[in-house]
């Protein structure tokens, strides 16, 4: 099964404590090597003030995650998301790889 680079982005409550933002990251993280990815960067955000209102939240705080895995790794992490009462919203979305672009060689060099 290949492999795919995604990134996910998830807001946090904003009355969450440290301790309970670092539960909640590792969590996640957990449930992605469960299912055989590999985190490949995490990034705390911190509190942001939101677009709207969701919730009845003002703020959150933002959470960005970067892995490898297999397709089948990313619907348990976001079911475990859309049931948590500590999320106010998430987003997942596959990068594409990117190719290089091929080198013309000989072409208008000056020998």
């Amino acid at each position: 099964m290949k492999d795919y680079v995604y990134e996910t982005m998830y807001i946090l409550r904003p009355d969450l404590g440290e301790e309970a933002v670092d539960a909640a990251i590792g969590k996640y993280q957990s449930i992605l090597r469960e299912q055989g990815a590999d985190i490949l960067e995490t990034q705390h955000r911190g509190k942001r003030r939101l677009a709207y209102e969701i919730d009845r939240h003002r703020e959150g705080i933002y959470i960005q995650m970067n892995y490898t895995g297999p397709g089948s790794a990313v619907a348990p992490m976001e079911r475990a998301m859309r049931l948590s009462e500590e999320v106010v919203r998430y987003l997942t979305v596959k990068q594409e790889p990117v190719e290089e672009a091929p080198v013309a060689v000989g072409v208008g060099a000056e020998d």
